[in-house]
């Protein structure tokens, strides 16, 4: 019979009859592997242990031990069960797809009655009866018309659908759970008792319409989540708790930060407290690029068509722009707008992002190599449209601003200002209270322009940098962009979620479609490196980090209302205004309350609104010239000299760039 040869992890090869399974070759490799087995890597494809393989290969035996095919699989059976659940309760419903997904999976279910909560129970019961039957997964290849005949006999449109949607050179690939069968690429556990019955939970349902398309069948998307013990799934769903504490929707609405509103889907209408946090974001910013070399500039927010045809986005990005028609022969005054001469109407849109317009700034002017690197800095507002569905809160928008600059630099420059970028970069995310962050490094993509050796003087130049400053960073091959590598930097917040905010890209493309120049040392025209970078990225996605990191609590130089001085006596009052008085001469953001409440009730309404500091003023207080202190989230208080608080509170008020840098230490040392 003929042979196929096979290479393990260590580097050791055995030869096997041709159609082996990844069974029978982790059987011949040990029976307590055979038990262990749960799938195989074929020459880096995910594999089912009952494929057969029939060619020369490199292959590894996965166990639950291994995180990432494990989870895929547990996820991925869990769907198919709970699609049996649902038929085997509900025998008439009909089922669809079920893919896995972050931290789960989901299955759309066509019912035409709603499922309850207490539905979710009883299919969770369901589950996990079929989980402890631990009935036998098997897998078969089908021909198309034999499948379409069977899904057609049993009733199920969507399967016939989706059967005659695959490629006619795809092969049908049916998996039994038991004697519940579905239409699946797999691959799958070998038994439903290899899936962990207590890590996994059913989380929610909502609508969703067939193959995404609003003039189709309205179905009903049950959401689960799973993980390989149950330790992992109690932290999930810790970490879910403490998530929508924190949401910062609603912590938006309970600080009275910003709303939302339909007449301007994913733009953001900001109150004066929320504002402040924004402008105080900014200012920080604004004097952290002045002192790292960048100079700032504005660009405009509506711009012709041209210019993006220029550089490529009309082609590339154009479903993301809101286009803007303008009829250059109106008056402005007297026409009628809806009425346009086509001949004199100008095609622009709102720019989706500063690039192209830096290079404008750039261009005007000559430059030589004397001028480089030259640092151009805007907080530039941005449009870019994002489906409706994808939009959330703050995060995810449609009107944005970014932190966003482009340096020009030579080719030799970039390793330096890669370097300089990242201690920027750090410096920063330090003093906004993320002093760890991941750097991960994408390299030259399959399809891509430029020489081979400009890619490896770019992307060694980048790695050079990240090695100069000490840092470490974790690959990702292939992921830049086709005209350069890129850096991206990974935030993790308090409750462990990950957040991709920072940005480093170098890019020799853009400069050469724009026509940007300088005049070398040689007195001839060179085209300059153009290098793309952002530490926060959108300021509004930023704040929502913040406000979700510190659970509304942000830090006392952030806090929009940093004091409120509250009366517990209208004989009080007086004092309350020279206290607030005092306070912001000292550059505190401070007010009063002297609302005719008890102080308990000022007291739990300010503590909502997260202000950090309540000073509470009585008889006693103005007697003696001092406040009551209560710090957000302490019960004990503590009575201060108003003397002492107000520069204490005005040192806290300070942003963490404008603090005096700590004195060195001292050391005395003995003589010789």
């Amino acid at each position: 019979m003929a042979q196929v040869s096979l290479t393990f992890p260590d580097g050791s090869q055995r030869d096997f009859d041709k159609g082996v399974t990844p069974a029978e070759v982790a059987a011949s490799i040990s029976k307590s592997l055979s038990k262990k087995a749960i799938s195989a890597n074929v020459d880096g494809a995910h594999w089912d242990l009952q494929w057969p393989i029939e060619r020369d290969a490199q292959i590894a035996i996965n166990t639950m031990a291994d995180d990432a095919p494990a989870l895929e699989l547990i996820r991925h059976d869990l769907a198919h069960i709970m699609a049996r659940a649902v038929q085997e309760i509900w025998p008439e419903v009909k089922v669809t797809i079920g893919p896995v997904i972050d931290n789960g999976w989901y299955y759309d279910f066509d019912r035409a009655e709603p499922f309850t909560p207490e539905d979710l129970g009883a299919i969770e019961k369901k589950m996990k009866e079929i989980i402890n039957r631990r009935d036998p997964v098997t897998t078969e290849l089908w021909e198309r018309e034999r499948a379409i005949k069977y899904y057609a006999a049993n009733n199920e449109p969507y399967k016939v659908e989706l059967v005659e949607a695959i490629p006619g050179d795809e092969p049908i690939r049916m998996y039994w759970h038991g004697h519940w069968q579905d239409l699946c690429r797999g691959p799958h556990l070998q038994h439903t008792g290899q899936v962990p019955g207590d890590a996994f939970k059913l989380m929610s349902v909502a609508g969703a319409y067939w193959r995404g398309d609003s003039s189709r069948q309205m179905l009903q998307r049950i959401y689960g989540v799973a993980f390989r013990n149950r330790d992992d799934l109690k932290k999930h769903l810790h970490m879910l708790e403490e998530a929508a504490k924190r949401d910062h929707r609603k912590l938006g609405r309970e600080m009275d930060l910003f709303h939302m509103q339909e007449e301007a889907p994913g733009q953001v209408f900001w109150h004066p407290d929320g504002w402040t946090i924004y402008t105080q974001l900014q200012d920080y910013m604004r004097r952290k690029q002045r002192a790292g070399g960048y100079r700032e500039i504005n660009t405009p927010q509506v711009v012709d068509r041209k210019l993006w045809e220029a550089s490529g986005h009309w082609d590339k990005y154009q479903h993301h722009m809101f286009i803007v028609e303008v009829d250059e022969s109106r008056d402005g005054e007297s026409d009628d707008a809806a009425v346009k001469d086509k001949a004199q109407t100008r095609i622009n849109a709102l720019k989706p992002m500063n690039c192209p317009c830096h290079v404008q700034v750039f261009n005007q002017g000559l430059k030589s190599y004397r001028d480089l690197p030259l640092r151009l800095a805007e907080f530039g507002s941005c449009a870019r449209f994002e489906p409706s569905g994808a939009l959330h809160g703050i995060m995810r928008v449609r009107g944005f601003t970014q932190d966003d600059a482009h340096i020009f630099c030579t080719e030799d420059q970039i390793q330096e200002e890669c370097a300089r970028f990242i201690d920027f970069l750090a410096g920063v995310y330090r003093e906004l209270g993320f002093p760890e962050f991941e750097i991960r490094f994408a390299t030259r993509p399959e399809k891509r322009v430029g020489s081979e050796e400009s890619w490896d003087h770019v992307e060694g130049a980048l790695e050079n940098a990240i090695k100069a400053v000490g840092r470490d960073y974790v690959l990702e091959p292939g992921d830049g962009a086709f005209y350069g590598p890129k850096l991206d930097f990974y935030l993790t917040d308090a409750i462990g979620r990950v957040w991709q905010c920072g940005t480093f890209q170098v890019d020799p493309n853009l400069p050469e479609r724009l026509g940007a120049s300088y005049i070398g040392s040689d007195g001839d025209k060179h085209r300059p490196y153009m290098l793309h970078r952002a530490c926060l990225g959108s300021f509004e996605r930023f704040i929502g980090i913040l406000i979700e990191e510190h659970a509304g609590k942000l830090p006392f130089w952030l806090a929009p209302r940093q004091v409120v001085v509250a009366s517990i006596t209208s004989e009080a009052d007086d004092y309350v205004a020279e206290v607030v008085a005092a306070l912001t001469r000292a550059g505190v953001r401070a007010e009063a309350d002297t609302r005719n409440e008890k102080i308990n009730f000022k007291v739990r309404e300010h503590s909502v609104g997260k202000v950090p500091v309540i000073l509470a003023v009585g008889h006693r207080e103005v007697e003696e010239r001092t406040v009551t202190l209560r710090r957000l989230g302490e019960k004990q208080t503590r009575t201060v000299a108003l003397d002492e608080i107000v520069p204490d509170l005005a040192r806290d008020a300070t942003p963490p760039d404008l603090r005096p840098a700590p004195a060195a230490a001292v050391t005395e040392t003995e003589p010789a």
